[in-house]
């Protein structure tokens, strides 16, 4: 029975089912995604940046964010938003400064050499892209609908996570 057809048949073990296979593949593919960057760095010989922290480069791009907006805007979700920061101020990629409004906050944005290892991560993310799209791997809808899928769990734990405080 497929998680639609549970829903229609108001099986809630069979819906659960699914929600629980849902949540696997996101951690797994979240993982996978971190596998993939690290490999392109391997491959590259980037040594002195985790795909953590990649990823963090690649998520900031343009923008000018303290560490507190890092979590808020969506663009880091680990514990440890501190120690990256600070990893990557020191190996060059990143320029962080106190806020003239509130010192006790640090305004963070890539330099010219995280400019360039986003630029590295955007064009492994369009190469995927492009072979997945030329396989039919996915079309537009079938990413459109994943997409609003994922945005409505998002909300819901969103939502979930209000509610305790």
């Amino acid at each position: 029975m497929t998680v639609q057809e549970a829903v229609l048949d108001g099986s809630d073990k069979a819906f659960q089912a699914g929600y629980l296979d849902m949540l696997g593949l996101v951690e797994r593919l979240h993982r996978l995604l971190l596998d993939v960057i690290k490999d392109e760095f391997e491959r590259l010989g980037i040594v002195e940046v985790n795909p953590v922290q990649g990823l963090l480069l690649f998520n900031i791009g343009e923008n000018e964010v303290s560490a507190g907006e890092l979590k808020s805007r969506g663009f880091y979700q680990g514990s440890n938003v501190s120690y990256n920061l600070k990893k990557l101020v020191e190996a060059g990629y990143m320029h962080h400064q106190r806020s003239e409004v509130d010192r006790r906050s640090v305004r963070v944005r890539l330099t010219e050499k995280g400019r360039r290892l986003r630029g590295t991560i955007a064009d492994l993310f369009g190469r995927h892209a492009g072979v997945m799209h030329r396989r039919g791997t996915l079309d537009a809808a079938g990413l459109d609908q994943i997409a609003q899928g994922l945005r409505r769990t998002e909300r819901f734990w969103m939502e979930q996570i209000r509610y305790i405080y």
